[in-house]
């Protein structure tokens, strides 16, 4: 039998933590003279005294360590119980919000996924709209630690190299999980600060800066105006791009910075492949608009490179009306959709890493094949692939695919125009945030999607984002054997 009070014991933890930070946008609320403080200050209570309560029923029962079943448990577990309290005050502080559109709103807000079933921005409390950027922040912190110390160990989509390539490298300067959490931490803020000062020196306002730093290093897309990022100065979006595109590399690297190691930053191949794919994404469909648009069309490199690398990284930003440009950059939009940025980042999807696996194997194949006695090793930036990895990749991909499809059916049958249903499908699988069709709101809210649709939504955000094998063995009677 699984011994659960361990798990229970860390998310009570979580939950206490989660509370506490509430107490932040209770503060900003107040100090807008918002009466919604005490929306806050209430829910800051039941998730405190929640959180508290399971750590003092379950501290007799401390271990050192996780089992394999525990660290399963704790990782799904951990992104399904925070949601739904992280959903409290969005309830309470929203006259016109139910149950299923808050916990909607903060599913996509932990998962980083960015899609909103709130319009109207501009006249919502300033701790409501705190509160939304605060928990993509979180998420995106969160989803670092997980790719780094939990999905290796239950080596899930490959990230079993990935950790032994980094943590190789940082045993002898950051030998423990929990040096390696709090030097993330800090880089994780001071990308963060940098990030809300220049936006500030670019024109923001103070609150509005705070908001898209938090929700652009978490790759998140939350924003506080309807129309995102379309209304703000053109350098804005330059200082975006940026943030945005540096959000999505492997976040290890930027650890091996600072303790002076810059060979593993400049020599990582799925960052030279996230540099050259980004290029081209932005190179094809700018050339696309070239022809078909107004050449003179002021600021279509800035446009263009703003939309295609904020759903390349997986944050949903958006800064035009991208349905309006042609079949053509929306179905290259999707693919670097579904690649998503570099592993170990905030970024989503299936990330480059496994990408550049599955070329590898696929290569490996076709020389099989065209040599059947000839041994064909597999190699990436010239290191062996453990058959291990690939094979957890080739399942990651598998499932990813296959859920897409399952998820895209069943969005139809829920009520969703075919178009609506895909890109539903695909944004909340690969945790981008828009989605395009009828249905979806001028603003790219989705409030008018059937109840079962976004039910649908919130578990794909969930299962996308734990990288679909991590929830999917929670179904399998023998995991809970033993």
């Amino acid at each position: 039998m699984i011994d659960f009070r361990p798990v229970a014991n860390i998310i009570g933890w979580l939950l206490v933590a989660l509370g506490a930070i509430m107490l932040v946008p209770s503060l900003v609320d107040l100090a807008y003279g918002s009466l919604d403080y005490r929306v806050f200050l209430i829910s800051a209570f039941v998730t405190m005294i929640a959180g508290g309560l399971v750590v003092i029923a379950t501290s007799n029962a401390l271990s050192p360590a996780l089992t394999l079943r525990q660290s399963f448990l704790v990782t799904t577990l951990s992104w399904v119980v925070l949601p739904v309290f992280g959903a409290i005050p969005l309830e309470m502080g929203l006259d016109h919000v139910n149950w299923t559109d808050a916990i909607f709103e903060s599913m996509s807000g932990i998962t980083t996924t960015g899609s909103t079933v709130f319009d109207n921005l501009e006249s919502m409390p300033p701790g409501i709209l705190l509160w939304r950027s605060i928990l993509q922040w979180l998420g995106g912190l969160g989803i670092v630690l997980v790719a780094l110390i939990f999905l290796p160990v239950m080596k899930v989509g490959g990230m079993q190299h990935f950790r032994s390539e980094g943590f190789d490298t940082m045993g002898k300067v950051l030998p423990r999980a929990a040096d390696i959490s709090w030097m993330l931490l800090q880089i994780y803020a001071g990308l963060t600060i940098l990030c809300a000062a220049a936006y500030l020196l670019c024109g923001m306002s103070t609150f509005d800066a705070v908001n898209h730093a938090l929700t652009t290093l978490s790759t998140g897309g939350f924003s506080t105006r309807d129309t995102s990022f379309a209304l703000f100065d053109s350098a804005t979006h330059w200082v975006s791009i940026a943030f945005m595109w540096l959000a999505g590399l492997p976040f290890i690297r930027y650890l091996q910075l600072i303790n002076g190691s810059y060979k593993p930053f400049f020599a990582d191949i799925q960052i030279r492949a996230y540099f050259r794919w980004t290029l081209y994404a932005i190179g094809a469909v700018l050339a696309y608009r070239l022809l078909h648009e107004n050449p003179e069309t002021d600021g279509i490199l800035r446009e263009t490179a703003f939309n295609v690398v904020s759903v390349f990284s997986g944050t949903g930003f958006g800064s035009a009306d991208v349905s309006a440009w042609g079949d053509f950059p929306i179905l290259v939009l999707i693919v670097v959709g579904f690649i998503g940025a570099c592993t170990a980042s905030t970024g989503c999807s299936l990330k480059v890493f496994r990408f550049l696996v599955l070329f590898e194997a696929i290569r490996a194949q076709l020389k099989q094949l065209v040599y059947p006695n000839r041994v064909v090793p597999l190699h990436l930036d010239g290191r062996r692939l453990d058959s291990g990895v690939v094979d957890s990749v080739v399942v990651m991909f598998t499932a990813f695919v296959v859920g897409f499809g399952v998820l895209t059916v069943l969005l139809s049958l829920s009520g969703l125009e075919m178009r609506t249903a895909l890109t539903a499908a695909w944004t909340s699988i690969c945790n981008v945030g828009p989605a395009f069709g009828p249905g979806v709101g001028p603003t790219g809210a989705m409030h008018e999607f059937p109840t079962l649709s976004k039910w649908l939504m919130i578990l794909a955000m969930l299962m996308g984002r734990l990288e679909m094998v991590a929830v999917l063995v929670l179904v399998l009677p023998r995991f809970w054997r033993g």
